[in-house]
């Protein structure tokens, strides 16, 4: 039931990155989309070492195995070099900054090695990258708790303002690591972390693996459109299977008119991975929580937030509780028009009518009442969203908006045939500034939400020149099949700019040290320039400029526009309940480490939401938040919505969504600042004042039951 929430959630920032090996590839560029346009592309084979993508995505699994010993023993070396230094030899340059540069050279290495496991298509290859994502997060942990290094790279004085933000960051992080506790109690804190990393590893990759179907026959897929059912897979006998992929998913549980089949659909996506991967959880949770204990903390969460914004975990249970005590009369509202729904269609059918809201039910009359309010048709939208057009419009939208230009290179070395590589430029000095795959299709073992990895973080080198960012979008839009093109929903194209904002958030990036580079900022804040490019999705302008009829490229007609845009406001209530769900049961469980995922999730669901969970199912189990850097931190989705919205209805939709102005200072202010600057502080910046919430409620159509306060 937690279907399009389901679909947000996917929307996870990977902050990693990756390998700069050298490659025998030279990339030819073919075009470049600028503002929507092809012009002529510029040859770029010449450029500098450091301005070259050199990723290498052919390992073998032997080869994974060797560079991972070699990266390991290299940057093991320069630990000891620097825990080596005698003390009246120290200086900034033979331990600050080696360590800075040690940092990018293993940034820039580790993830062509443990990136592969998401997006590779040979099942070895994945597993390999698995084991050394094992591996090296185990040499983390090690590295990361060398007090003899930490004593020598903390005795500096007279540092740029940088410098001494990256030292503040170093101090902090070893504290939190132990290294002012004693011996014993570091030692169990490093097995402990160890053990956290590759249980979390395991976690993910259980999900990553899954390949689940059900078949069903035509009939039991009564409601959806022929170009759902073309795209499915068939069995001997012509029966359809179905996978609990998104694309196969999230229309089925919307569209279907059978409840049985949405029923089974439901609980076997509700039971991915339950029995591993719920022992797996709650052992995580147990572990975490002793860690926080050793540290001095209450519990995990307290640990966590320290780092945000957010502070405490006292603060973040106000602020969701704040949220649903404003959304808990509209929730009410919504959850008596949908149950009013399903009781007429039960008449109308003759199907037995339980007087309650099923987990089964929920996403099916949600879109309902999209089309019964706001006459949405959403199997007549969808053909104006062919994803070649959505990504010509997307691109031109991005490089109009923030003073980019993007280059597809030609005969680019990819991991497989379906992703794409783009080089991006600085319009006004035609400086290379980063480079993005765009991997959009699901295929077997593929990472199975949307994501964006930083794969090579943007700083300055020992030369000092900048090394270029490198990121890669990864998604599972339906792929072309049988005569039918890509054709994306309109939450996937939202998705598209959520996740595209993390990789414009990885590319701009200009901090001076990879520990700041791009996404490394606040997990609070991550989501924030994300997020506000999404509100772009629901504006006639830039709806316009990526859409067009998949047989003919008509626009989209005016009268189908105004109801997408009004129906913005649909069942706000219930999905912005179900986010206060998910806050809650990550707060609840590491808070209370003891308690059953199983049970919290089941009691959250019921009481804040009013929907019970499917008995025999585990949302949690296949929640890869919890084990993918969210932990205890989960709340920042609709945190960050409030300063998203505070930001794109203060400056861009009062000074012009499509404002380069505007648009360039956002990526100059939020965007190439990345982590070198509190996320408060750069809000303040941009915004000439300190957040509120009022544009957050405004947006949702909320009645506001108090005067809102600034976050």
């Amino acid at each position: 039931f937690l279907c399009d929430f389901e679909e947000f959630i996917a929307c996870v920032s990977a902050t990693c990155s990756v390998h700069s090996q050298g490659s025998i590839y030279t990339p030819v560029l073919r075009m470049t989309i600028q503002n929507g346009a092809v012009v002529p592309a510029r040859d770029c084979s010449s450029q500098p070492a450091n301005k070259r993508n050199t990723l290498r995505w052919d390992l073998s699994p032997a080869e994974i195995r060797t560079v991972t010993d070699g990266l390991i023993s290299s940057v093991k070396k320069v630990y000891d070099d620097i825990g080596a230094i005698k003390m009246e030899d120290v200086s900034v340059e033979n331990t600050l900054r080696a360590l800075a540069y040690v940092k990018l050279d293993y940034a820039s290495s580790r993830h062509v090695l443990d990136f592969p496991q998401y997006v590779c298509p040979s099942k070895e290859v994945r597993t390999a990258s698995t084991d050394a994502d094992k591996k090296l997060s185990e040499f983390d942990v090690e590295i990361s708790m060398r007090e003899d290094v930490f004593k020598r790279v903390t005795l500096q004085n007279n540092l740029s303002p940088e410098e001494k933000r990256f030292l503040d960051r170093l101090v902090t992080l070893g504290k939190r690591k132990g290294l002012h506790l004693s011996k014993d109690i570091q030692e169990e804190i490093k097995r402990t972390s160890k053990l956290i990393s590759e249980l979390s590893i395991e976690f993910n990759k259980n999900i990553n693996e899954e390949n689940t179907f059900l078949v069903f026959s035509e009939r039991e897929l009564g409601g959806l459109a022929d170009s759902y059912l073309n795209g499915l897979d068939k069995t001997a006998d012509g029966q359809y299977k179905v996978t609990l992929e998104y694309p196969h998913y999230f229309p089925l549980m919307k569209r279907c008119h059978n409840p049985e089949t949405r029923r089974k659909m439901e609980r076997a996506f509700h039971s991915r991975c339950k029995e591993v991967n719920t022992a797996i959880l709650e052992e995580l949770v147990q572990l975490r929580a002793k860690v926080a204990e050793l540290l001095g903390y209450s519990n995990h969460a307290n640990y966590v937030l320290e780092m945000n914004m957010a502070k405490n975990a006292g603060n973040v249970s106000d602020f969701l509780d704040t949220f649903y005590e404003t959304l808990k009369p509209i929730g009410i509202k919504e959850r008596k028009y949908i149950l009013a729904l399903k009781k007429r269609e039960c008449l109308m059918k003759g199907l037995p009518f339980d007087g309650q809201i099923n987990a089964w039910d929920l996403p099916y009359y949600m879109n309902q009442v999209e089309q019964c309010k706001f006459a949405v048709n959403k199997d007549k939208l969808i053909e104006y969203f062919p994803l070649d057009v959505v990504t010509e419009g997307l691109l031109g939208i991005y490089q109009e908006l923030l003073g980019l230009t993007f280059t597809e290179v030609e005969h680019a070395h990819v991991w497989h045939e379906d992703v794409k590589l783009y080089s991006a430029h600085d319009t006004e000095t035609g400086e290379e500034i980063g480079q993005f795959y765009l991997d959009l299709h699901p295929r077997e073992g593929k990472y199975g939400h949307a994501a964006c990895f930083g794969l090579k973080p943007s700083c300055r080198g020992p030369d000092g020149k900048r090394r270029i960012p490198v990121a890669a979008m990864v998604a599972n839009f339906t792929k072309p099949r049988k005569g039918w093109p890509s054709l994306l929903q309109h939450n996937e194209v939202e998705t598209y700019f959520h996740e595209f904002g993390h990789v414009m958030h990885e590319i701009c990036s200009k901090a001076a040290f990879s520990e700041f580079s791009g996404t490394l900022v606040e997990t609070d804040f991550v989501e924030v320039p994300s997020q506000v490019l999404e509100n772009w999705v629901w504006e006639k302008e830039p709806l316009r400029r990526m859409s067009g009829h998949y047989k003919d490229g008509t626009p989209i007609p005016d009268t189908l526009l105004d109801k997408l845009i009004a129906s913005r406001v649909a069942n706000t209530g219930l999905m912005n309940l179900r986010q206060v769900v998910l806050g809650k049961v990550d707060q609840s469980l590491h808070t209370s480490p003891r308690a059953d995922t199983t049970e919290v999730f089941a009691q959250h669901c019921q009481d804040i939401l009013g929907v019970p969970a499917t008995p025999g199912t585990n949302m949690t189990a296949s929640f890869s938040h919890l084990a993918g850097g969210y932990d205890g931190q989960y709340y920042s989705y609709l945190w960050s919505e409030v300063y998203s919205m505070d930001i794109y209805f203060s400056r861009f939709k009062k000074e012009g969504i499509m404002n380069p102005k505007v648009g360039k200072e956002y990526r100059r202010v939020i965007l190439e600042a990345g982590g070198s600057v509190d996320g408060v502080d750069m809000l303040k910046s941009f915004l000439g004042r300190g957040p509120c919430q009022d544009a957050f409620f405004q947006c949702k159509g909320l009645i506001k039951s108090k005067e809102t306060t600034t976050v």
